[in-house]
């Protein structure tokens, strides 16, 4: 157990506990989950730790709780049953788990009960987990998003100190980044020779797996990028379609990496289509020069609006002037989510806890179209990772709707639209570290200038 790593990880835990217990003066518990069975016992879907849990604890141990107080922290857990060894060989001793990790005690988790008085939480996702709080606590729990009482107490101060990343965070979200980055340029090699967008898929995520990784969400590869969340890979790549790959690493230790690029499936963007991708693409690098401790993230989100607004003005797509676009929120028919997001143990961070972590206190989302998508509205600091991620998507559920083609019949030029027909959806999305000096593309090895991409893609050809 003299491993350097593990000396390293009990001295950032013993860090994050003790600035724990300078915001708080109760005890608390937070719960790792379980497996979910699929369709019996013993097929479970992958498990997942809490990242509430990860945070603290460090490992992603299943089944298991920590009690932190007064920054100490005690280990709950059983030890595996000597019959499964037979399935899954052996598993380290609950005392040696709780040696990694610098616990002060371990126990077994028939002992948890006895110590939970008075204790604060955060509910898990899960239902049976969910339960096994309930019945711990003796007491009903509110959903993550909407705690009360000392567990909303606990909720603020988890915030305060998972919005800035520290030292050994920040290794772990550094190769989550590298290996996606890595991904999508196997990604755009694999598309000359792919015949469905599973193919571009399997490319991208076996470099994910190779590094013994996950993929921090469900990967988004699709010629379909107007379909924001798409999970279908079985449509034909064509030559003349964009492929909009969104796909992100997530380390064995839970820390993530979310990018999207968009190319060409033949290696040459079309001229509408190279029109519109430069658009996006001037979204994209304003926002991530104006990255910096002290700006407003809404700010940020209204640049690229004003931006995008214009370009499609300059292309003929949009006619007016550009404030006054912006104000009625004619760019947001086609950006139509916000900027970005939070990134760290989870792909959207702490977003478990609904706008309490993206938004800052006494601030709430906007009933505007053109603002409400919006995930984080709080004045950037130091330490915060966030995605940058404009998009340009022709929506048909939105644009063929009669009454926004009533509401936009003089902003919109709907006749020059349709010589755009060809881009479905661009977005161009990169994670950015907030510091002292600015900002750090963390995966800024990856290109964005369009010629840049179409190389890698006709490079395999």
């Amino acid at each position: 157990m003299k491993n350097k790593n593990y000396d390293l990880l009990r001295n950032i835990l013993h860090q994050r506990r003790q600035k724990l217990a300078c915001l708080i003066n109760f005890p608390v518990i937070l719960w790792s989950g379980r497996s979910i069975p699929r369709n019996y016992p013993a097929l479970t879907y992958p498990f997942r730790a809490s990242s509430h849990f990860l945070y603290f604890a460090g490992l992603p141990l299943e089944n298991a709780a920590i009690r932190l107080e007064s920054g100490k922290l005690e280990l709950f857990l059983d030890d595996a049953d000597p019959s499964s060894t037979l399935w899954h060989g052996e598993m380290p001793k609950r005392a040696e788990i709780a040696e990694l990790i610098g616990a002060d005690a371990a126990w077994t988790m028939s002992e948890l009960k006895a110590r939970s008085t008075n204790a604060a939480t955060i509910a898990l996702q899960d239902n049976l987990t969910l339960l096994q709080q309930s019945q711990i606590l003796d007491r009903p729990l509110a959903p993550p998003k909407s705690p009360t009482g000392i567990d909303l107490e606990l909720t603020h101060a988890v915030i305060s100190l998972r919005l800035s990343h520290d030292a050994a965070s920040l290794v772990e979200l550094r190769q989550a980044a590298a290996v996606t980055v890595a991904a999508h340029k196997a990604g755009m090699a694999a598309t000359p020779t792919a015949k469905i967008e599973a193919g571009v898929r399997a490319a991208m995520e076996s470099v994910i797996i190779s590094e013994n990784m996950t993929y921090a969400y469900p990967s988004i590869v699709t010629v379909h990028g107007e379909v924001l969340h798409s999970e279908h890979y079985h449509h034909p790549l064509q030559a003349g379609d964009l492929l909009l790959a969104d796909v992100g690493a997530e380390t064995s230790m839970g820390w993530a990496a979310d990018v999207t690029r968009t190319w060409p499936v033949s290696g040459k963007f079309s001229p509408t289509q190279r029109a519109i991708y430069d658009v996006v693409l001037a979204a994209h690098d304003a926002c991530i020069d104006k990255i910096s401790p002290g700006v407003e993230y809404q700010d940020i989100h209204l640049l690229a609006a004003r931006i995008m607004a214009s370009g499609l003005v300059d292309l003929g797509i949009l006619r007016g002037n550009v404030e006054d676009l912006v104000a009625m929120d004619a760019h947001a028919l086609f950006f139509v989510h916000g900027i970005g997001h939070l990134i760290g143990l989870d792909v959207h961070d702490m977003e478990d806890l609904g706008d309490l972590a993206g938004y800052a206190a006494g601030r709430a989302r906007s009933s505007r179209f053109g603002l409400g998508f919006l995930r984080l509205n709080r004045v950037l600091r130091s330490g915060m990772l966030v995605s940058i991620e404009p998009g340009f998507y022709q929506v048909p559920a939105i644009l063929n709707n009669p009454e926004t083609r009533a509401q936009y019949k003089d902003y919109v030029k709907w006749d020059e639209l349709e010589k755009f027909a060809d881009v479905r959806g661009i977005r161009i999305e990169d994670d950015i570290l907030v510091s002292e000096g600015g900002r750090e593309v963390l995966t800024g090895k990856l290109p964005t200038k369009a010629l840049e991409i179409e190389e890698l893609v006709a490079v395999s050809a």
